[in-house]
């Protein structure tokens, strides 16, 4: 393992004023975000959507540094034949795969899930270094119900993580380490920043435990953030001052970077949060984003499909890239969301 390498991704992954592009969508989720505006999911529609993503110059050279592909993705080429991990790279970001293989019931704890995937990945790992990615992203999921989450989903899933971030090192390739504690439910801040805290310290115990080099990952959390569903929702203020102290608290000055998930926050709130966070003095490490369904929703409702629609969608993308480029660095204000509209 070439730590010094490892720590030079990691740092490029999380460089002020840029971000991770979280284009890996299953082709279950890819299907619901197509269905809702009204795109038959295809081998060939899904590549056009993300070709038109990753030749958006630029969103991709100015805001973007890497982006998470899914395992048909990285495959793929472009219509004119170039591989779409080249025009990636092409654009000065870094390719990365997520390498889980999704969620199973938690055996013995009813309402908790597993995320499975770990046979065979030091072989599936190999492949995609070959291939050119050169970070990974495998995602826990915890939910917060009655009486759950229980220590024994926070400890599999904490174990998980730290033997997929272990697999990874072995192989140069920088471990996204994504524990994600779901919003959906109808639970206070108080309470998220409760099970976060449990689950960030469990996980960053089993990284240590099987010898991960913290200096060579990046940490892809949740948010201290009200559920969905709660009839009391934290203000953005809140949200940001509860997030960095609990990442304090949690998440060692050894790690380079922080790279938030949106976790169903609406495009604009997951922006004002992360600005927030910067407007609270220096931080020990890098802190940006990763988002998904935040950066994406505008370009899908604006391409919708069509080919003639390429550039609008562009526009669209490369303004939420740039709003949280800016947010990465706290110069985000709403008054520029105003203005592009």
């Amino acid at each position: 393992m070439n730590l010094t390498e490892l720590n030079r991704i990691a740092t490029a992954m999380v460089a002020p004023g840029k971000g991770i592009l979280a284009a890996d969508e299953s082709s279950g989720t890819i299907k619901k975000r197509f269905d809702a505006i009204g795109v038959e999911s295809t081998e060939a529609n899904r590549r056009d959507y993300r070709e038109m993503l990753f030749r958006s110059n630029e969103a991709m050279s100015q805001y973007i540094s890497g982006v998470i592909l899914y395992d048909e993705t990285i495959w793929q080429d472009a219509k004119d034949g170039t591989p779409l991990i080249k025009l990636i790279e092409q654009s000065g970001a870094i390719p990365g795969i997520k390498v889980d293989e999704g969620t199973q019931a938690l055996p013995m704890c009813p309402g908790e899930l597993v995320t499975v995937g770990l046979d065979k990945l030091a072989e599936r790992l190999k492949k995609y270094y070959e291939r050119g990615a050169r970070f990974a992203k495998w995602r826990a999921v915890i939910d917060i119900g009655s009486g759950i989450p229980s220590m024994t989903a926070i400890s599999v899933n904490a174990h998980a993580l730290a033997r997929y971030a272990a697999l990874c090192q072995a192989a140069q390739i920088v471990p996204i380490v994504e524990p994600e504690v779901l919003m959906d439910g109808d639970h206070d801040i108080d309470r998220c920043y409760d099970v976060t805290q449990r689950v960030l310290n469990k996980t960053f115990q089993e990284l240590r435990v099987q010898r991960v080099a913290l200096e060579g990952m990046v940490l892809k959390p949740n948010m201290a953030i009200s559920g969905k569903k709660s009839p009391k929702q934290a203000g953005v203020e809140e949200v940001a001052e509860k997030t960095v102290r609990l990442l304090k608290a949690c998440v060692p000055a050894a790690v380079p970077g922080i790279a938030f998930l949106s976790g169903g926050q609406s495009d604009e709130e997951a922006t004002a949060h992360l600005n927030a966070m910067h407007k609270l003095g220096p931080l020990p490490w890098g802190l940006t984003f990763s988002y998904g369904r935040a950066l994406q929703a505008a370009p899908q409702k604006a391409w919708s499909g069509k080919a003639e629609n390429v550039a609008a969608g562009q526009r669209a993308f490369s303004h939420r890239a740039r709003m949280n480029g800016l947010a990465s660095k706290g110069e985000w204000q709403s008054s520029l969301e105003k203005k592009a509209a």
